[in-house]
This record gives C-alpha cells, sequence and structure tokens, in this order.
C-alpha cells in the first residue's frame, strides 16, 4: 500500500492529512485518488467505513487548486464541485471533510439539505463557493429561487447512489443532472452494485473505472457478529439488561419504525439509561444535538431508524444493536457498517425473535457468515422454535465461508457456527442450561443485585471491541 506522499498529492492536502493523523491510505483511496487526478470517470463500490469520502475529495480538492481565484468577489467562485447524498447527516460530515483537507488551498464549501432554515444557506451560496454538498431536494429548491447555479460545475459525485434509489431520490438526481454542463467528471460511489446502480451509472458515466475493494454486499472483516433469540416481548428487557450488566457506554441501537424508536428511548430512560432518538420526524437540529450528545458520551444510547444507517460517522464506534433486524438485508451492512470503521473492530449485535426467523437467514445467506446463537439465561425463546433457530444447516455459500482467512492469516471464527458441546442439547449451541420446558421464563434478576463475578460467569461476556 502506498504512502499519501507516493499518490502525487499537494503539499497543502498531505499536510491536512498528516494532521488528522493518517500516514497510509485505505484500499478505497488508493485506487480511487490516481483516477480521479487523472480525470477519469469512477464507478466506485465500497463498505461504509472505507474512507471512501476522502478518496474522492482530496483529488477533486487538488483538481480545483490548480486554478483557486483569491478574489472576494462571489463571481469568481463558482459552484465548480457538486457532490450529492441521501442524507443530512452525511451530507455535514462530507462538507466537513472538505474544509478539514481543503483548509490550506484556498477553496470555499458549503453544505444545503432540508429540515432547517433556507436563509443562511442561501447567503451561504450568493457569497460564492466552489464545492456544494446537498440532499437533492433542498438544492431544487435553491435553484427554483435562484440562489445558485450549476452551469460551471467540472466534478459531479453521487455519493451513496444505492441509498438515494431505495429513498425516491433518482428522479431529483435526474432533473439535477440535467442542469449541469455536459463535459464534466462524474464519481459514482455506492456501498452496493446491483443491476439498478450499473444501469444508473451507465446512464452518465463515460468510461467509467470501476473501483471495488470488497465484494458486493460484503460486512467487514473487524465486525463481530452475533445473536440473541429472545421473544418479541422481552427485546426491550434483554436490551436493557446487556447495557447495564456488561456497562456498554456507547451503543447505537436499530430500529424499524420512527414511533418504535421513541417508544424505546422512552423506555431506556425510564429504566434509567440515558437515551436519545434520532429519525426523519427530528428537525435537524434536534438531529445534530442527539448526534453531538451521543458522541461526547452525555448519551449512551442512541437510538435510530434507517435513516442513519450510512450517515452516522462515530469515530471508534463500539457496538450496534439490531433491535429489529431490517427487512432488507443490504440494510443490515448498512447499520453494522457504523462499527468496524477504518480498520477498528466493532459487535454487531441482532435481538431476534421467531418472526425475524427467515429475515435472518436472508441476511446469512447475503453476507455468507453464519451467525454465532447465544441464548441470555432468563430471556430464552419460545422451545417451539428454538431448534430451527439456533440449529440448522449451513447453505453452500456459507459453508465456502467457513474456510476463508482473516486478513491477519488466521481462520475467521465468526465463518463457522458455534458449535454445541458434546452430549449437549443441541437447540442450545451456547454454554447456557436450557429452561425446564414445563417452567414459566425465569424474570432476570436486577443486574446492581448481582456481583460482577456472578454476572461474568452467568453471561460468559459479550465479544468486546479492541
Amino acid at each position: 500500500m502506498p504512502s499519501f506522499a507516493e499518490l502525487n498529492l499537494l503539499p497543502e492536502l498531505l499536510k491536512a492529512v498528516a494532521e488528522q493523523g493518517y500516514t497510509e491510505p485505505t484500499p478505497i483511496q488508493a485506487q480511487a485518488i490516481p483516477l480521479v487526478l487523472q480525470g477519469r470517470d469512477v464507478l466506485g463500490g465500497a463498505q461504509t467505513g472505507t474512507g471512501k469520502t476522502a478518496g474522492f475529495t482530496l483529488p477533486l480538492l487538488q483538481r480545483l487548486a490548480r486554478h483557486a481565484n483569491t478574489s472576494a468577489s462571489p463571481a469568481r467562485h463558482p459552484v465548480r464541485a457538486l457532490i450529492l447524498t441521501p442524507t443530512r447527516e452525511l451530507a455535514a460530515q462530507v462538507e466537513e471533510s472538505v474544509r478539514i483537507y481543503g483548509k490550506y488551498v484556498g477553496l470555499r464549501s458549503t453544505v444545503v439539505f432540508g429540515g432547517i432554515d433556507m436563509k443562511p444557506q442561501t447567503a451561504a451560496l450568493r457569497q460564492g463557493v466552489e464545492f456544494l454538498v446537498a440532499t437533492p431536494g433542498r438544492l431544487l429548491d435553491h435553484v427554483q429561487q435562484k440562489a445558485v447555479n450549476l452551469q460551471q460545475v467540472e466534478a459531479f459525485v453521487l455519493d451513496e447512489a444505492d441509498r438515494m434509489l431505495d429513498m425516491g431520490f433518482i428522479p431529483d438526481v435526474r432533473r439535477i443532472m440535467a442542469l449541469l454542463p455536459k463535459q464534466r467528471q462524474n464519481l459514482l460511489f455506492s456501498a452496493t452494485l446491483t443491476g439498478e446502480i450499473r444501469t444508473l451509472a451507465e446512464s452518465f458515466l463515460r468510461d467509467p473505472v470501476l473501483v471495488q475493494v470488497a465484494r458486493n454486499n460484503a460486512a467487514a472483516e473487524s465486525v463481530t457478529h452475533l445473536v440473541h433469540p429472545v421473544r418479541r416481548e422481552r427485546k426491550r428487557e434483554l436490551l436493557a439488561y446487556l447495557i447495564q450488566s456488561h456497562d456498554l457506554r456507547q451503543v447505537l441501537v436499530f430500529n424499524s419504525t420512527r414511533i418504535g424508536a421513541n417508544r424505546l428511548a422512552y423506555q431506556l430512560n425510564r429504566d434509567g439509561i440515558h437515551t436519545a432518538a434520532i429519525h426523519g420526524d427530528k428537525t435537524q437540529p434536534e438531529r445534530l444535538q442527539a448526534l453531538d450528545d451521543f458522541k461526547s458520551g452525555k448519551v449512551r444510547v442512541l437510538v435510530a431508524t434507517d435513516v442513519a444507517a450510512r450517515g452516522l460517522d462515530i469515530e471508534d464506534l463500539p457496538h450496534v444493536v439490531n433491535f429489529e433486524l431490517p427487512g432488507s438485508p443490504e440494510d443490515y451492512v448498512h447499520r453494522i457498517g457504523r462499527t468496524g470503521r477504518a480498520g477498528a473492530s466493532g459487535v454487531a449485535i441482532s435481538l431476534v425473535c421467531a418472526e425475524e426467523h427467515e429475515r435472518l437467514e436472508a441476511i446469512e445467506k447475503t453476507i455468507r457468515i453464519s451467525i454465532p446463537r447465544k441464548i441470555v439465561p432468563g430471556f430464552e425463546p419460545e422451545l417451539s422454535v428454538a431448534s430451527s433457530m439456533m440449529s440448522r444447516p449451513r447453505s453452500r455459500a456459507q459453508s465456502g465461508a467457513g474456510e476463508r482467512k482473516s486478513r491477519h492469516g488466521e481462520r475467521d471464527r465468526l465463518t463457522r457456527p458455534a458449535q454445541p458441546a458434546k452430549n449437549a442439547d443441541p437447540i442450545f449451541s451456547s454454554p447456557y442450561e436450557p429452561a425446564p420446558a414445563s417452567a414459566a421464563p425465569p424474570r432476570p434478576t436486577a443486574p446492581a443485585q448481582r456481583s460482577p463475578r456472578q454476572v461474568a460467569a452467568l453471561l460468559g461476556g459479550l465479544p468486546k471491541a479492541k
């Protein structure tokens, strides 16, 4: 892997990169940066957390810096690079990256997205900016009000294209592309490269180079996966128990609905666990405040809907919990992509009830990993479905995945199903003893009533992020 210095970046950019503590590019950066510097169109397939934002911002900053203008006149600072993202949070974080990496090259940038007053955004646009990061709907609002002109755009980036497709933004994206000059550089990045994404890419990329650093729908190798089978009505109690008994301090929890996210946050707060919720019904200031509180540690748990699956960038996030499994296996990849980023390790925990068994199988088939199951005493699933949830034959893809090697040269234990102990009940492939069939499931004792040694002996310990 070359160093950043070997990628022919400007000294000003190298200085900004070094200040962030980076010395070596990630695989997507090492491949994409030279291509973008050459002016090539790029179709990039990369998971979240691989560093793809720097993979396109650094070379675009360099290309535009060659003709940077120091004049104070707004007319001397037209929009020359346009980056579209599907969510507000992602737009804000991409623009922050542009500012951080471009602090020494004299280029202006701003971000526009919905949910907040347009007036400050309009004022910033009329001051003149070379880099504009935007969500599609709000950008079209500014176009309609003639606050921005896109006729001098030299480079267009469509980020998280698959999420754009899922959220129904492609018609707006096409309207925006119709306003751009025909002669321009085009970059499309997507976590998944489905047939629809490739068709979209063919509609505007010119002789693109494909850059794909991992197989499609691959989960990061640095993430440890774990499933806790549990009855649906006991999920919230189990989540609170795990957080308290293991003293988990930064947990991102995904819920499928906005109402469910609010309800879960309220219940966890009632359990004494400081929790905030983030979803589409929250105003942008509320969402940003919740995210800031979570990053700073003021909030222990952040409950989010899938609107946040692509837009949250939290450094060294140790735990992601799927309170409900997503309807699409690809969304599982995006959710757990919030942890295990940039080579750091993380843990993805899923609380799975009987009704979600088929979703779990679809996820395992997609990511080609057989996820270990572990039953927590006191939270056993229904015995009538426990057998199918705990022990089942692996698919052909999973069997092949079991022989893969990790990047450290060791056999990846996550790709092999947990084996039950000799003479153990095959329903339970974990060190827990099954509850008697005739007995009612015991309610868990509050964690405070057990000593740390008792808790450790009981649970055997969750996998911890390094």
